[in-house]
């Protein structure tokens, strides 16, 4: 199961849940209580393999249209 980070509309605090792909209900901000609170784009991390020069986990790897990759520095 992904765990899904919700963004608390009230407190700004962002709270993480393990929960199964289009799960609906309410989520409780952890820090203020309140169920105001909307999913948030989540970050990943990839491991680099040592025999390869490329790192592995990205497909975009040395060409993020964003330019904000840690692997287009690769």
């Amino acid at each position: 199961m992904p765990i899904f980070e919700y963004l608390c509309r009230k407190c700004k605090h962002v709270t993480s849940f393990l929960e199964k792909f289009g799960a609906k209900g309410p989520h409780k901000c952890e820090q203020c209580g309140s169920t105001r609170t909307e999913k948030a784009f989540s970050t990943f991390s990839a491991k680099k393999d040592p025999a390869r020069s490329e790192p592995v986990g990205c497909a975009n790897a040395g060409s993020c249209p964003s330019g904000t990759c840690p692997f287009s520095q690769v």
